[in-house]
């Protein structure tokens, strides 16, 4: 009798134990969304190691899952970050943003506060929530906000319990950076114009030390965080966004000039937040994902630093690609995407099927076990790849549409890419003609087939007008 009571107690224990095992919790998600960081940029997606250092990426890649045909919803920032924390494209957006472009420093916010975002969803689960680094969203009501004042909206009214920012570039006019509804250590509401600065009576930032400084504030809140209750941070390092500015202890570190320092930068605050994870036990538990929010910046001509690089042999968007950010090319859009998920996400695999970065949405409420609201309220363009992280399926995602910074638009299904010109998205008549690709057979975009296939330059633009009509895809 005593034998079997010693049994039972045994398996209560044990039950109980696994019932409270950190696999059964839910994740704790890391949300890292870098900054005009090309596709070919990581040795782990064959850049050269001899050239440029990720260590860092490299380990999650090799204890994660690689994706090679992400793709961003815009081949510039705002809108793509729009559509990360919406679900949503952003041309569905009132604000047109100029065609595809982004948002001006002193721009209000861009999301309507009563939206769900992923910030929301997740807060509604009982995750603690932050946003660290670039926002470039916009903040408050007024047609041009003033940084002296309670920056009110902003992300704090969208999901987020702390947020640490800056404010819109890494180059931008403020020179600061903002916590929570107000500009960091303003002092008085005193301004001093200068060239280049909207003259803010506050600490100025210092571009070596930026990538630094908000590492350090990701870590920081990531040290306050506990086993008991999860968290969800959405860290957006400024690197490899110009202006190029390695900090003293990446300068020198690679072969490709101070955009491969730069490059080298942005390991290191993936580098530091994976270690603190580890340091505190958290990283059985945590779902890290580290994209780019648009392609590389091939502009030569305006700094000669990736001039440099790639001509020391660093191919920014890989050996295939066509074209770079602001682009409708693949290289404007197709991006690193790695996910680390230990116990759920087969170390060291690859997958090739196509998602979008406004996927996160419905993937994160997939986790959560939270059916989405109805297309028309939220989420509308959003698929979940939760069944591709855990190796249980093939994409859900039927088709995605792209908006390059030029407004033009791009339907991809299957192995068919159509791209249409800004003028002929129905607002008058077209100034040119339709191009059409086979991705599959060519991936640099080389060949233009629309003459040959008719028929699948008026399905594919026959669909891309229903899905802009009926307000979801």
């Amino acid at each position: 009798m005593k034998l079997v009571r010693i049994i039972y107690l045994f398996a209560v224990v044990t039950g109980l134990s696994a019932t409270a095992a950190p696999s059964d919790k839910q994740p704790n998600i890391v949300l890292i969304l870098a900054d005009d960081y090309g596709y070919g940029s990581a040795v782990c997606y064959g850049a050269n190691p001899d050239i440029i250092k990720t260590p860092a990426i490299d380990q999650l890649a090799r204890e994660g899952m690689r994706f090679t045909a992400a793709h961003t919803p815009s081949s510039v920032c705002t809108p793509t970050r729009y559509a990360v924390l919406t679900g949503s494209y952003c041309w569905r957006n009132p604000t047109k943003l100029n065609g595809g472009g982004t948002l001006n420093t002193t721009d209000p916010l861009l999301i309507a506060t009563d939206r769900l975002t992923i910030a929301s969803l997740l807060k509604k689960q009982g995750y603690q929530t932050a946003m660290i680094g670039k926002w470039h969203l916009g903040y408050g009501t007024a047609p041009k906000h003033d940084f002296t004042k309670e920056l009110k909206p902003g992300p704090l009214e969208l999901g987020f319990d702390y947020q640490f920012a800056v404010p819109q570039n890494h180059s931008d006019n403020t020179r600061v950076y903002v916590e929570n509804h107000t500009v960091y250590g303003l002092r008085s509401k005193n301004l001093n114009p200068q060239k280049g600065k909207i003259g803010l009576d506050a600490p100025e930032r210092e571009d070596p030390k930026t990538s630094g400084v908000l590492a350090d504030h990701a870590v920081n809140w990531i040290g306050k965080q506990t086993a008991e209750k999860p968290f969800f941070l959405y860290f957006t390092p400024i690197a490899v966004h110009g202006p190029i500015t390695p900090s003293a202890e990446a300068t020198g570190i690679s072969k490709a000039g101070p955009y491969g320092d730069f490059i080298y930068d942005l390991d290191l605050s993936v580098k530091r937040i994976m270690e603190k994870l580890a340091e505190m036990k958290l990283a059985e538990n945590t779902l890290i994902i580290f994209t780019s929010d648009n392609g590389g910046n091939i502009a030569t001509g305006e700094t000669s630093d990736r001039r440099l690089a790639m001509e020391a042999g660093l191919k920014i968007n890989g050996d295939q690609l066509r074209g770079g950010k602001h682009e409708i090319w693949e290289g404007g859009f197709r991006v690193p995407f790695i996910a680390r998920w230990p116990g759920k996400i087969k170390s060291g695999s690859t997958s090739d099927q196509s998602v979008n970065l406004v996927d996160i949405f419905a993937t994160f409420s997939d986790i959560l076990g939270e059916s989405l609201p109805d297309p028309t309220v939220a989420a509308p363009d959003s698929f979940t790849m939760l069944p591709i992280l855990l190796g249980k399926g093939q994409t859900q995602r039927p088709d995605m549409i792209l908006q390059s910074a030029k407004d033009e638009y791009a339907l991809l299904k299957g192995p068919w890419k159509l791209i249409l010109p800004p003028a002929s998205n129905g607002k008058k008549k077209k100034s040119t003609e339709p191009q059409l690709y086979n991705l599959e057979t060519d991936l640099g975009e080389t060949t233009d087939l629309a003459a040959q296939h008719p028929e699948v330059v008026k399905n594919l633009s026959d669909l891309l007008d229903g899905y802009r009509k009926q307000g979801y895809s």
